[in-house]
């Protein structure tokens, strides 16, 4: 005759809580991993979109200085 353990059901209780807890957290984290993705990928539209109107900037200051109408600011 084997001596169950009292407290044996409860721990049982406990671990599902925690792995239904962690599959949770795992969920959340996947989603979050693809906001971010999502953050990231604008970003670089933004970036992007950054370094052309740079460049065009410094092209029309260029063209400015080149044929003598840059005129100082107001």
């Amino acid at each position: 005759m084997a001596v169950e353990n009292p407290y044996e059901e409860v721990q049982a209780n406990v671990l599902s809580r925690i792995i239904g807890n962690v599959e949770k957290l795992n969920q959340s984290v996947k989603t979050l991993n693809q906001e971010l993705e999502s953050v990231n990928e604008k970003n670089k539209n933004l970036e992007v979109m950054g370094k052309i109107c740079e460049n065009y900037h410094n092209s029309v200051q260029f063209n400015l200085e080149a044929t003598g109408t840059k005129k100082p600011p107001l």
